[in-house]
């Protein structure tokens, strides 16, 4: 965040107020930079909304409207998969046909995901 009122103007600073404003983000009052200051989990709290104005130093009067902004977590696949009913027992039919789908309907039974194994082509070489 940065005003125009900030170049060579040492009598401002700037605040932030909102969800998680002073625990989870801080902002430089100097600077107006806003940093986090923990690890952030999307499975915890998808997003923030804060609010970041320009104040006096001294006396706390807004130089400027209010800034509002939502600060949004981008989710990472941080939890390696389960497979809790396991272990998961299937068959191929001898013979099926290559690049036809098999065990879809089963596995998707068991699994949150979606799984599907297709049958391949292996081709056989020899060392002579």
């Amino acid at each position: 965040l940065h005003t125009d009122l900030d170049v060579g103007n040492k009598n401002i600073k700037y605040v932030l107020a909102g969800e998680g404003a002073g625990t989870i983000f801080a902002i430089n009052e100097l600077t107006g930079d806003i940093h986090a200051m923990k690890r952030l989990d999307r499975e915890e709290k998808a997003e923030y909304t804060l609010t970041a104005q320009v104040v006096n130093a001294d006396t706390d009067e807004p130089l400027e409207p209010p800034s509002e902004f939502i600060i949004k977590v981008q989710d990472i696949n941080d939890n390696p998969p389960q497979f809790i009913e396991g272990p998961y027992r299937a068959s191929v039919p001898e013979m099926s046909a290559v690049g036809k789908s098999q065990l879809t309907d089963l596995i998707s039974k068991f699994l949150p995901l979606k799984v599907a194994l297709s049958v391949c082509e292996i081709s056989k070489t020899a060392d002579l």
